[in-house]
């Protein structure tokens, strides 16, 4: 039975909070309970059913919140259903087409078994912490790349995965 979902997220400048805010809040429309929580405060996964992972993509890097939490919570992850998604890519190609898991996410993927993972475009702008953040959007290439619809669709896949595993 998957009613009780975390979604666990590291992020610097907020984008890829936001973005599990708006998975979290998909899921719940779904039928499901969850909740977006900051993947370094997580302590213990035993009152969840599924969780989500998402992590911000910096130097081709997972956040180390991101990594982690997966290197934590291992035992606990195999042990019920789980997805990833990465934000980063500061154009549309994530919108334009399927950008697959950097090495060390895919690498976890195989570990825990991992049922699905997807890269959304990400968002970063003016009063961004960083220095190579701030260079980035002084040098006009910063801007929001997240896809709402994207994102919205892709909970709703995994909102109607974890329904149908629930007796009903």
């Amino acid at each position: 039975m998957s009613n009780n979902v975390l979604v666990a997220y590291a992020t610097k400048n907020g984008s890829t909070a936001e973005i599990a805010e708006a998975v979290a809040e998909v899921l719940r429309r779904g039928g499901l309970m969850a909740e977006a929580v900051p993947a370094r405060s997580v302590t213990d996964l035993a009152s969840y059913d599924a969780v989500v992972v998402g992590g911000g993509l910096y130097a081709g890097c997972w956040h180390k919140d991101a990594r982690r939490f997966v290197r934590r919570h291992r035992r606990a992850l195999t042990e019920r259903p789980v997805w990833f998604f990465s934000s980063g890519p500061l154009d549309a190609s994530a919108s334009e087409r399927d950008i697959p898991p950097v090495p060390g996410v895919r690498r976890a993927m195989g570990k825990l078994q991992v049922t699905e993972h997807v890269t959304f475009g990400g968002r970063l702008e003016e009063g961004a912490e960083g220095r190579i953040a701030r260079m980035i959007v002084q040098s006009g290439k910063g801007g929001d790349f997240r896809d709402v619809a994207a994102i919205e669709s892709w909970a709703e896949r995994v909102a109607k995965t974890l329904g149908e595993e629930r007796p009903g």
